[in-house]
């Protein structure tokens, strides 16, 4: 068979075949391979690792589900997004990921070649960061009941360094952007309204640059990476959780011309784009330069670009780059739906 089919489903010759013949034979690992209900995991490989300040054996899991609407684009495709979007959600708490589940929800008539390249897509993300995937499950829905491929991931790893959570933010903090923004949402747009841009999804594992970071003696208070809603939605978040006014500037965030070209053709502000391997951060004061010099190593458009005013109320400032200023709200409505 060349496409998928309801029987690959069903649990019995043609599902074992297309987990056997395609999945487990592109997701090759032994403990995937023991076939137990359950993976089971050995602890000595969540504490392994070289950071030398590390005082916690805490472990962090996460789970996302991916519904990207084109399933193949520029810089990418969900599997591609599925394994990347979860490592970078452990990275983001100082958790270097270890274990990685994968569910499938295919529909109907996927061609077989499809499902193999996004398999294979999630193979060498997870091979690249050094993390493999155990377990999953499959289910085949009937056509027109999906959109192809839905793919929801689970992740789970050791923190390397505690306390980094939204918590810690304080007044006084700086504001980094690892590298430019809106890439992703912007990709994914122009591929829906068939416009021809020469730019890629940010769409990457985050593990190398923030284990840069946690290897440092740079003192991270919370990080955050920007994906649904921008970094106007993690700006606000942050602000709403601790009570704090944020202030940020408009000419020291990287973004674009061909970013900036599509949010202005399609009526979109670029701090609400998505974005799949960009991330802000918060750090102290002092270490505002070292910081920034780790993340110019990993992305040359990697900036300072607010601090943390007071707690006078909660919201974010964007000093425009007239001088004025104006609150970055928090995004409203579904603007980009099927976006990761």
């Amino acid at each position: 068979m060349d496409r998928i089919v309801l029987a690959h489903g069903g649990g019995g010759e043609e599902m074992n075949e297309l987990i056997s013949k395609i999945i487990f034979k592109t997701f090759d690992n032994e403990i995937l391979l023991a076939q137990n209900d359950s993976a089971i995991l050995p602890a000595s490989d969540f504490f392994t690792h070289s950071v030398q300040k590390c005082d916690t054996q805490k472990l962090a899991f996460s789970t996302d589900s991916f519904v990207v609407n084109p399933i193949f684009f520029n810089g990418g495709d969900i599997g591609k997004l599925a394994v990347c979007g979860s490592i970078n959600d452990l990275a983001m708490v100082g958790a270097e990921a270890k274990f990685l589940s994968c569910a499938l929800l295919l529909e109907e008539g996927l061609e077989i070649k499809s499902l193999e390249k996004i398999l294979c897509s999630m193979k060498e993300q997870a091979q690249n960061a050094g993390v493999k995937i155990v377990c999953g499950d499959t289910k085949v829905l009937p056509k027109g009941s999906a959109d192809k491929i839905f793919i929801n991931t689970s992740c789970i790893g050791a923190i390397l360094r505690d306390g980094i959570e939204t918590a810690n933010l304080k007044i006084g903090a700086k504001i980094l952007l690892s590298g430019d923004i809106g890439r992703h949402g912007a990709v994914i747009l122009a591929h829906r309204e068939n416009l021809i841009v020469d730019t890629q999804s940010d769409c990457k594992s985050l593990k190398d640059v923030t284990k840069a970071l946690l290897d440092s003696s740079v003192r991270v208070l919370c990080m955050r990476d920007a994906t649904r809603g921008g970094i106007a939605a993690v700006l606000n978040e942050w602000a709403n959780f601790k009570g704090y006014m944020l202030k940020v500037y408009q000419d020291a965030i990287p973004v674009t011309q061909e970013v900036l070209g599509i949010c202005e053709i399609l009526g979109f502000e670029p701090y609400d784009i998505a974005n799949e391997g960009t991330f802000l951060l918060a750090v102290e004061r002092e270490d505002e330069a070292k910081a920034l010099e780790i993340l110019r190593r990993f992305h040359p458009l990697a900036a300072s670009v607010g601090e943390v005013v007071d707690d006078s109320e909660s919201g974010v400032i964007l000093q425009t780059l007239y001088g004025s200023q104006r609150f970055l709200e928090l995004p409203k409505g579904e603007l980009l739906p099927r976006i990761c």
